[in-house]
């Protein structure tokens, strides 16, 4: 048994793995980290908030591309290992900030550009969240959504659910493309029209990242020798357990 809070539970599994999200291939690159620099080349930004900032590869795409960044999130770890990659790479307009992301410390209308990335799957209180988000939003900011996603299929999404949990006990839920527009129109926002990706995820190596302990690995892999035909192909299971992960970026404004 443990009395931790989501909050407390995300930070002790992340702070631990910051290095290795900083170099991770699958984070630090992709077709919606290409879609977030076009976004902001579009609409020029003098501060921008990078919501549960993890890694930092959001921070550090908007960084050549307007004023201040803020990297926001609720591990010490991941901003110390934010902070030092800023550092390295010469981007003296980063700044760091600790907090959760359903009570942001910031003035209303604070920002030009708000964005978060792999982050929302870990939240709380995702609505409240993307209240807060819009709250600090300037009048015809923008902000970019980019997550894992759920599918529609009920058995499908119950899989990715299990596998994800099984992988990090952090893990809250992937949203469907559905909820993710609802939660934004609920929250002030008005969401353009979302552009999906399919990314291939090696299981050794997403296991790794993770430090997933072995009992909980082989649960993921017997779970996916188990599973029907149909969930095997919609998410191209491979035989040593790789496999093929939907994801989403959204603009909204």
């Amino acid at each position: 048994m443990t009395d931790e809070t989501v909050h407390s539970l995300v930070a002790k599994q992340f702070g631990p793995r910051a290095a290795a999200y900083v170099a991770s291939a699958v984070h630090s690159k992709g077709e919606d980290l290409n879609e977030l620099a076009a976004l902001a080349q579009a609409h020029p930004f003098a501060r921008a908030l990078d919501l549960g900032c993890g890694g930092g590869h959001v921070s550090f795409t908007l960084a050549p591309h307007g004023g201040e960044v803020v990297a926001y999130d609720l591990s010490e770890a991941m901003l110390a290992a934010v902070a030092a990659e800023a550092s390295a790479r010469g981007f003296d307009n980063l700044s760091t900030r600790l907090g959760t992301v359903e009570d942001l410390p910031f003035a209303d209308a604070s920002f030009d550009f708000v964005a978060t990335r792999y982050s929302a799957h870990h939240w709380r209180d995702v609505p409240r969240a993307l209240r807060e988000a819009c709250r600090v939003l300037k009048p015809g900011g923008r902000a970019m959504v980019m997550d894992a996603v759920a599918p529609e299929n009920v058995l499908c999404d119950t899989f990715v659910q299990t596998i994800e949990m099984l992988r990090d006990p952090s893990h809250v839920r992937d949203y469907s493309v559905h909820e993710w527009m609802t939660m934004l129109r609920d929250a002030g926002f008005a969401p353009g029209e979302p552009v999906r990706h399919r990314i291939r995820l090696d299981f050794a190596s997403w296991i790794v990242r993770m430090q997933t302990p072995p009992v909980e690995a082989d649960a993921i892999l017997s779970l996916m020798t188990q599973m029907p035909a149909e969930v095997r192909a919609y998410f191209a299971i491979e035989t040593d357990g790789s496999f093929t992960l939907d994801t989403m970026s959204l603009a909204a404004a």
